[in-house]
């Protein structure tokens, strides 16, 4: 806890300007290296959620949470930043009331987060995050309700992250992958998720007209997986045509169109890959 003057009033008065004085001195401090707002804003709670897909929740209790893995909040995103100092001083009064009454010892009720992953965000109680995290306080007590999402909850530090999250979960909704499918089909790029979609949805329209019978969704994804991507995948490797940095899906997506600029045929094989290969050459 920062130095007490023996006036709790005075340090509550201290610690929220000090709090706000960190916080402008931050987001100072992340427009000279030129990132973007996200990065020292608060985590919108909605948009984690929209991008990763909700399948449900469950209200797991009472519990003590670290509170360095509270990094967002369901409605208050524009008042406080990543590490909860507040963004003006509209709540002031409230917050130096809260300080006032942490210094004295005076109990605090619980706040009320959901949890998604490792991360947690506020539903009520940002006022007390932020005190706590003023005081130097490593531990809070919590109401937690886990929500259960489609996708994994990691890598959603940022917009970008958040956007490449919400085009995979529409592609999977799409193409239900699963297993080790699930994890080797990925790329970097958000619009290429819809690619993906797309041609496995193409794939299995040429294949249901070819054998006469109908295909489901489960069913279109384990086989375009097993017939097209892994086959496909093994000539890319053995031509050598995969660039350096990029992912073999990425790679799928890239020669698929190439091949059919240039020979306008669905057909894979070793010669067709070496006619793709020499294009590009060409075409360089």
């Amino acid at each position: 806890m920062p130095r007490e003057s023996g006036s709790p009033r005075v340090d509550a008065e201290s610690d929220f300007l000090r709090a706000r004085r960190q916080q402008v001195l931050a987001g100072l401090a992340a427009r000279v290296r030129g990132a973007t707002d996200d990065v020292v804003q608060a985590m919108s709670f909605d948009e984690v959620v929209e991008a990763l897909g909700r399948r449900g929740e469950r209200y797991a209790g009472t519990r003590v949470i670290p509170l360095d893995a509270i990094v967002g909040s369901v409605d208050k995103v524009k008042d406080f930043d990543r590490r909860f100092r507040p963004t003006s001083t509209r709540s002031r009064e409230r917050w130096e009331r809260l300080a006032r009454a942490s210094r004295k010892g005076e109990e605090i009720p619980p706040i009320e987060v959901y949890q998604v992953g490792d991360y947690y965000f506020v539903r009520d109680g940002h006022h007390r995050v932020s005190v706590a995290h003023s005081l130097g306080v490593t531990l809070i007590e919590a109401r937690v309700t886990v929500v259960d999402t489609l996708l994994t909850p990691v890598g959603v530090g940022a917009r970008d992250e958040l956007e490449l999250k919400h085009w995979r979960r529409l592609m999977l909704e799409r193409v239900p992958f699963t297993g080790e499918a699930r994890a080797a089909v990925a790329v970097d790029h958000p619009v290429q998720y819809g690619e993906i979609a797309e041609n496995v949805e193409a794939w299995a329209t040429r294949r249901m007209h070819a054998e006469g019978a109908y295909m489901d969704r489960e069913t279109m994804a384990r086989r375009w997986y097993e017939e097209e991507y892994c086959p496909v995948v093994e000539l890319i490797e053995e031509a050598g045509v995969r660039g350096p940095h990029e992912r073999p899906t990425e790679a799928y997506l890239r020669i698929a169109c190439e091949r059919y600029t240039l020979i306008r045929d669905h057909e894979w094989s070793a010669e067709i890959m070496e006619q793709v290969g020499k294009g590009k050459r060409r075409k360089r």
